[in-house]
């Protein structure tokens, strides 16, 4: 059941009696946002609006902060949690080792990946949760990197994409100074909905997989390379001056920004194929 299932199912419950309006005005007091002591505003209705929560960006954050956050929207998954097989996640990016070894002495079982330096836990936050790793949405999302230093935002990328609840499959180190390491995988290029395509050094992959896919692609630049790279800047301008038609492209090093717009590119794509049925 999705959120605005939910509510609808909240305000249904009110109409027959069966939910007290002071039980219903505390489930829905924190309408617009939850504050959280004197240092954060948690949008608990981000889904409603665009379909995945709120995420935590963990840099620059103090471990007592993020597990204050993360506690606030884990309490509120767990309010709203129904009977779906998926529950909420609650998603904080950008998270070190270090970071992470404070975090779980505060928070039981929180899952983390050190190479896409995300850590997570579902809205039951419990022993024998359903799995909540597994697609619940339709779509097919496809992360490519240019080369293995890229594979941090890469990763970023495909986990986040993932939490939002689509197949995603990956095609790692095939940039194009080995352009046959990118031609013997056409076929997973062909099997996507929406390609995630990452780069460092000049960038130019973007521009190739978009000249074979007929989906689109969303290019994300890195700040790997030398030099002349200019911490990313190089790609990024190289991918807004492809060649290649049905380009996106998102901030540098910005994985995650790349699977939340993949994801909003599939849930359209829904939202039209239902409009026609119906």
């Amino acid at each position: 059941m999705t959120q605005p299932d939910v509510l609808r199912h909240l305000l249904n419950a009110v109409a027959q009696g069966e939910v007290s309006p002071d039980t219903a005005f505390d489930k829905l007091k924190y309408l617009n946002y939850e504050p959280v002591e004197d240092f954060a505003r948690v949008d608990h209705h981000r889904t409603l609006r665009t379909g995945f929560p709120e995420v935590i960006w963990g840099q620059g954050k103090t471990v007592d902060q993020i597990a204050q956050i993360m506690q606030a929207m884990r309490d509120r998954a767990r309010a709203d949690l129904t009977e779906s097989a998926h529950p909420p996640i609650v998603m904080a990016t950008r998270i070190e080792q270090t970071v992470y070894d404070q975090l779980r002495e505060k928070i039981p079982n929180l899952h983390y990946h050190p190479l896409a330096r995300i850590c997570f836990l579902s809205g039951k936050n419990e022993p024998g949760d359903a799995n909540p790793l597994l697609p619940s949405q339709a779509g097919t999302i496809s992360v490519l990197s240019a080369g293995t230093a890229d594979l941090p935002v890469a990763e970023e990328a495909a986990l986040t994409a993932t939490l939002c609840g689509f197949q995603v499959n990956r095609l790692w180190d095939v940039g194009v100074a080995g352009i046959h390491r990118l031609l013997n995988n056409r076929q997973a290029i062909a099997d996507a909905d929406v390609l995630i395509v990452v780069a460092g050094m000049e960038g130019a992959l973007p521009s190739v997989v978009a000249g074979l896919a007929e989906c689109p692609v969303i290019a994300v630049p890195t700040s790997v390379g030398y030099g002349a790279n200019f911490s990313g800047l190089a790609p990024l301008l190289t991918m807004l001056n492809s060649c290649a038609a049905g380009v996106g492209v998102v901030n540098i090093d910005n994985g995650f920004g790349a699977a939340i717009l993949a994801g909003q590119i599939l849930r359209t794509a829904s939202r039209l194929a239902a409009r026609e049925r119906s």
